[in-house]
C-alpha cells in the first residue's frame, strides 16, 4: 500500500495558488453528489472516521458525536499525498495536546486519505469538527471557485479545494493561518496513536515509519523522539510493525 493516487491539482503550479481558474472548477455537487474529503488526521483511519459518520465515542476521545445525516461509510477510500505539510497546534478538546492542522502552502508533501462520501456528508463532518452537529449544507460554490473559503476565523473553519481525483474534488477543512503563524503545541501520545493507526490503515505504514513522520512534524518535533514515540505506540501493537487505534479532534 505504499503507492498513493495522485490528485490533479486544480493549477499546474504547486504549492497552490489562487484564485483558481474557474473554467477548472467542477460544478458545486448537490447534497447527495460525491466528493473527496481528505483526512490528513487520524480520520484517515475507518474506525475514526465512523464516529463522525454513524456517531460515537472514538477510544481515548472526550466527545460523543451525534454522526451525520447519511452514516453510510465512504464508498471508497484509497491513500493520497497532498502538497503542504502537517503540523500540530492549539489544545483538542478531544485528546488534549496539539491538534493536527494542515498547511496547502508548507513544504513537502502530507500523507493523506481520500474518503469518497456525498457533499452532504463532508457538511457534517465539517460542522462536527468545530464542536457542532449536522443538519447544515456548506455552499461549496466559493472554494471550488478559488480553492480557498474561510467560512470563520476558528479552528476547522477553512474549506481547502486541492484538486481532483478522477473527475471529482478533493476537499478538507483546516485553519485560516499559515504554519508560520500557528501556536504549536505538541500534541498528546493517545492523539498521535490515532494517526498512526490512520497511517497504517491508509498507506500500510509500520509503527517506526509512523513514528519518524510525525516526531518531524511542527509542534511535535521536540517534544517526541522517535523511540519515545515508538515506545508509546509498542504497547498497543505488542511489539509489531504495525499501529493500531482511532482518533482526530
Amino acid at each position: 500500500m505504499e503507492d498513493s493516487l495522485p490528485i490533479r491539482p486544480i493549477r499546474p503550479i504547486l504549492p497552490i495558488r489562487w484564485p483558481v481558474d474557474p473554467a477548472d472548477a467542477a460544478d458545486a455537487p448537490g447534497r447527495d453528489g460525491p466528493v473527496w474529503y481528505a483526512a490528513y488526521g487520524s480520520n484517515m483511519h475507518t474506525e475514526r472516521l465512523a464516529c463522525y459518520l454513524g456517531g460515537g465515542r472514538p477510544a481515548d476521545g472526550a466527545r460523543e458525536y451525534p454522526g451525520c445525516r447519511d452514516g453510510r461509510p465512504p464508498r471508497r477510500s484509497v491513500p493520497v499525498r497532498l502538497p503542504g505539510s502537517l503540523y500540530f497546534a492549539l489544545e483538542s478538546r478531544v485528546w488534549g495536546g496539539g491538534m493536527a492542522f494542515y498547511d496547502p502552502y508548507g513544504p513537502g508533501t502530507a500523507p493523506a486519505r481520500a474518503h469518497l462520501l456525498t457533499a452532504g456528508q463532508f457538511s457534517d463532518i465539517a460542522a462536527q469538527e468545530t464542536g457542532g452537529g449536522p443538519g447544515t449544507d456548506l455552499d461549496l460554490g466559493t472554494v471550488l471557485r478559488t480553492g480557498r473559503d474561510q467560512q470563520g476565523p476558528g479552528r476547522y473553519r477553512t474549506l481547502v479545494c486541492l484538486g481532483t481525483l478522477e473527475g471529482l474534488p478533493v476537499l478538507t477543512v483546516t485553519a485560516p493561518w499559515r504554519l508560520a503563524e500557528a501556536e504549536l503545541n505538541a500534541p498528546r501520545a493517545r492523539y498521535l496513536r490515532a494517526i498512526a493507526a490512520g497511517l497504517t490503515d491508509a498507506h500500510g505504514w509500520s509503527a517506526r515509519r509512523a513514528s519518524v513522520y510525525l516526531t518531524t512534524r511542527p509542534g511535535a518535533a521536540g517534544h517526541w523522539t522517535v523511540e519515545s514515540l515508538y515506545a508509546a505506540l509498542a504497547p498497543h501493537t505488542g511489539g509489531s510493525a504495525s499501529a493500531t487505534g482511532s482518533g482526530r479532534d
